[in-house]
């Protein structure tokens, strides 16, 4: 059988970034909780929620050296296996990439350190600043990897000279149509992951009756979010939604299962096996027009659909189709439990309710799954262009054996499944040990004021100097009585 070289590129690519997802999706969401529960505690001086912030500091730390491993591959990436793509589009994504590196990287970089070590060398304002740094930090590293993104979904602000992209406006570039919305997208989705982790885990505390306390302000307050953000990122949804309906109709076909040119009074598919051979569905379940009222939001809004465009134009659909759903459902079924929190926590049995707290636990990873449904639907619904209607994947890749490609290939599953076993025994230990204790705590306040490590030493050698002056003191009257 021979090995298609693009292919196998494809699925290297497609691998490794997936990978690469699962740690930012948590290390985002995971930095902005830190600095709410670390600034929350500097207002109240409640001392949960500085237990909080030093538990999941640890965690987040993990995370984050995971996801600076495993992405720095990708940038290899574009290099070795689709070099044409790299010397056509290089004047535009190279220098986002910098700034990524120049305004976010080196930020977190630089406090991070701070964040995870300083909690008894400096102030209390300057952890909690470093903390800030670093969330803000997580913030533009995302914002910026959106921008580049989104161009090769929406390309705009750019001409083409002797078949390489120039960039005529940097404004456009960065601000193009479909930016603005993937990023609130994505940067909620970081939130909501991140939200359900540590609600999942705080739910595992309390099933197993382990650090009560901690868990139940942990769980209350990520239910509290989550009653916040899964509604707030159901509206960006579909205004994402509109958006792709827009600038990437074909994309939204696949989404949505709609085969014909133009379709009107679009049913809602609740189930259907899309098949591109027959360019057709089958095994359709649907709710008449309410595809309609939700994607043009009037009840017999025409689509346009697949067969608008060549079959050599169209993604693979049932890929597309089912990615959606996953990541819909996902979504709606952390609607419903932010909102039987509601319910439980009105009744006073929030903590007690096993069947509650066994499906939060339950969902702990449903975030992450979410958002790799999500990228998939992204990246998958606009093959198979990789500049959206500009340039075709299959132009870019690069001339190597697929033989070297299968076996890169095979490599990068051992090796990050060797990654992804040890992270996850990590954090089972991080989790099984617990949170410090509040004994622990008094005695690891943040600042000066506190017996830090470094202030700790030094009281240490002035207490030895001090003890020897004493004993000098105090052998110096007799030697004088002698003398006299």
């Amino acid at each position: 059988m021979d090995l298609d070289v693009a292919i196998l590129s494809r699925i290297q690519f497609a691998f490794t970034v997936s990978f690469h997802i699962i740690f930012p999706s948590i290390t985002i969401g995971l930095a902005t909780l830190i600095a709410i529960w670390e600034g929350l505690w500097l207002k109240t001086h409640n001392p949960y929620y500085l237990q909080l912030a030093k538990f999941w500091i640890k965690p987040f730390a993990i995370t984050f050296g995971m996801g600076v491993v495993s992405g720095i591959v990708l940038s290899y990436e574009f290099g070795t296996n689709f070099s044409k793509f790299s010397e056509m589009t290089g004047a535009v994504l190279g220098p986002l990439m910098a700034y990524e590196v120049l305004t976010a990287f080196f930020m977190e970089a630089g406090f991070l350190g701070v964040m995870l070590f300083g909690w008894q060398r400096v102030g209390r304002k300057l952890h909690f600043f470093s903390t800030i740094v670093v969330m803000v930090g997580t913030w533009i590293s995302a914002f910026w990897i959106i921008v580049a993104n989104s161009w090769m979904q929406t390309p705009t602000g750019h001409k083409i000279v002797d078949g390489k992209f120039e960039v005529e406006s940097w404004m456009a570039v960065i601000f193009n149509p479909s930016m603005p919305y993937r990023l609130t997208h994505m940067l909620v989705a970081s939130l909501i992951t991140a939200t359900f982790v540590v609600a999942g885990i705080c739910a595992y505390y309390l099933l197993k009756k382990k650090h009560i306390p901690f868990a139940k302000k942990g769980l209350s307050m990520c239910m509290w979010f989550a009653l916040v953000l899964t509604p707030l990122q159901a509206w960006i949804g579909d205004m994402h939604g509109l958006n792709v309906k827009e600038h990437q109709p074909i994309k939204l076909a696949a989404m949505e299962g709609i085969w014909p040119a133009q379709e009107e009074n679009v049913p809602l598919l609740l189930f259907a096996m899309p098949n591109m051979k027959t360019e057709s569905n089958d095994y359709e379940l649907g709710i008449p027009n309410l595809g309609s009222l939700i994607l043009t939001h009037s009840w017999d809004g025409a689509v346009q659909g697949l067969k608008a465009v060549p079959p050599e134009d169209r993604p693979n659909v049932p890929l597309v189709f089912w990615s959606f759903r996953v990541m819909v459902g996902i979504g709606f079924g952390m609607m419903g439990i932010a909102a039987l929190a509601l319910l439980l926590r009105r009744k006073g049995r929030l903590y007690e309710n096993k069947a509650f707290l066994s499906l939060v636990t339950l969902f702990t990873p449903m975030g992450v799954i979410a958002v790799l449904a999500g990228w998939y639907v992204v990246e998958i619904g606009r093959q198979p262009w990789i500049v959206y209607n500009l340039v075709r994947t299959s132009e870019i890749v690069s001339p190597l054996p697929a033989e070297r490609v299968l076996f890169t290939l095979t490599m990068f599953v051992i090796i990050y499944s060797l990654l992804i076993g040890v992270y996850l025994y990590f954090m089972g230990k991080l989790i099984k040990k617990g949170p410090p204790s509040m004994e622990a705590l008094e005695q690891q306040l943040i600042g000066m004021k506190a017996p830090g490590y470094a202030l700790a030493w030094v009281k240490s050698l002035t207490s030895k100097e001090q003890q020897s002056t004493d004993l000098k003191t105090k052998d110096q009257p007799t030697i004088e009585q002698g003398d006299k």
